[in-house]
């Protein structure tokens, strides 16, 4: 069984537990970020989850294509090579924004029923 980080967004969070649960009952042990509740500074947050990420044999991320703090926790397992699986990446951007405008002809999003992307494990 492996030893898995989960790394995202703080709104995020709740589909980061549910992952983490599902993968327990599945035999691995997974461990979540310290989100903005926790009493850490910026800079502990990040060297605490560079230390989680030493630990885990995988990296899944969940961002929502803004957040600095995943790029930066992106980065570190990058830099360890850790195998990285993206479980949920949110499909509205900005740049698709200026990428569509600039040629519609790109233009092929669909809208999601809940209007709210597809959920996790879906395509990026």
């Amino acid at each position: 069984m492996k030893k898995i980080f989960c790394i995202g967004t703080t709104s995020y969070e709740d589909l980061m537990v549910n992952h983490a649960e599902t993968l327990e009952l599945r035999g691995h042990e997974v461990r979540i970020p310290k989100f903005d509740d926790y009493n850490l500074d910026e800079l502990q947050i990040c060297k605490r989850n560079v230390e989680d990420i030493k630990w885990a044999d995988e990296v899944h991320v969940f961002w929502d294509q803004r957040s600095t703090g995943t790029v930066f926790d992106f980065g570190a397992a990058f830099a360890l090579d850790k195998s990285i699986k993206i479980i949920y990446m949110n499909p509205k951007t900005f740049a698709n924004v200026m990428r569509w405008y600039a040629d519609p002809t790109l233009y092929q999003y669909e809208a999601f029923a809940d209007d709210e992307g597809p959920g996790p494990g879906a395509p990026f």
